[in-house]
Parts: structure tokens; C-alpha cells; sequence
């Protein structure tokens, strides 16, 4: 009795000593990556409708992913592509998350970039990624033309919205289409 006793306390002292000596960003690190690691089985277990999501080779804090146009939007049959890189200190900070695939929307710059509220100033570390990219679907289906990262396009989507689908369509064809 007394051996394992000693054993387990010997194994909580070298845990402990181990732990103190990592760095800050070490010890980040690991809290990340075991963050990263759960949604991961989340998502394998239950994906989110219209997206999937992964790590791109043997980097952890580097995944690809796809999220499928939404029905009833312009951009329907469409497979788009998105970056998404996982910060060390995540989930405290949002992941960056950019489309490669081009998309015609006045959330989304030429670069991928994605305005949306909740990759910025409202994340919150109770998010997971299986939400941002529900997030990301839902604003293709319903663009917030106040807050445009295009204002051009923005103003189309609200002087001219058929103008505006065809063309976001026509992208989709493009860009996107299967």
C-alpha cells in the first residue's frame, strides 16, 4: 500500500515539476491543443449540417475545411473552401478562418477575409469551431450589407438584390461549382 502511494505521489511531483518549468507559451500550447483535439472528435461524431472540417496533414493548428452553399441562397451547389488556423492560446482568441475559394459576398474580401462579429470583438471561448462555421453558413444565407468588408457589393445587395444574386451566382458556377 505504502508503494503505490509513494509511486502516485512521485508521479504528481514530476507532473508538477514538469508543469512549472514549461513556459507560458508552452503550457498554452498544450491547453490549445488539447481544446483543438476534442473538437476535432466532436466533429468527426457530429458534424455540423453543410460543413466539415479537419487538419491539414500533422498540424493540429492548421485545418482546411469546406462549407457547402446553402439551400435558397445564391450560392447553393457550391463547395467553398476555408483556411482555418487555430492560434496557440485558443480558445481564449478566435481562430483565423479565410476562404480560398472566391465568393462573391459583402462579408468576404478578395482575400478570404470574413467580417463577422464573433471572429473578432463577441468570440468567446465557449464558441467552437463547429458553431463559426454554422456561423460563416448562416451568413451566406443572410449577409449583413451594414458591416461590409465590400461596400460596393454591399450597396448592390441593397439597391439591387437580383443583380446582386445573379452575380453571387454566377461566382458559385465559377469558383465553387461541383
Amino acid at each position: 500500500m505504502l508503494d503505490s502511494v509513494t509511486n502516485s505521489m512521485t508521479l504528481i511531483l514530476k507532473k508538477y515539476l514538469c508543469l512549472k518549468y514549461l513556459t507560458q507559451f508552452e503550457q498554452s500550447n498544450i491547453m490549445a491543443l488539447k481544446r483543438i483535439t476534442k473538437e476535432l472528435k466532436g466533429l468527426q461524431s457530429n458534424p455540423p449540417h453543410n460543413c466539415s472540417a479537419g487538419p491539414t496533414g500533422d498540424d493540429m493548428f492548421s485545418w482546411s475545411g469546406t462549407i457547402m452553399g446553402p439551400e435558397d441562397s445564391p450560392y447553393e451547389g457550391g463547395a467553398f473552401q476555408v483556411e482555418i488556423k487555430f492560434p496557440n492560446n485558443y480558445p481564449f482568441k478566435p481562430p483565423k478562418i479565410n476562404f480560398t475559394t472566391k465568393v462573391y459576398h459583402p462579408n468576404i474580401n478578395g482575400q478570404g477575409s470574413i467580417c463577422l462579429d464573433i471572429l473578432k470583438d463577441q468570440w468567446s471561448p465557449a464558441l467552437t469551431l463547429s458553431k463559426v462555421l454554422l456561423s460563416i453558413c448562416s451568413l451566406l444565407t443572410d449577409p449583413n450589407p451594414d458591416d461590409p468588408l465590400e461596400p460596393q457589393i454591399a450597396r448592390q445587395y441593397k439597391d439591387n438584390r437580383e443583380e446582386f444574386d445573379a452575380e453571387a451566382r454566377a461566382w458559385t458556377l465559377k469558383y465553387a461549382g461541383e
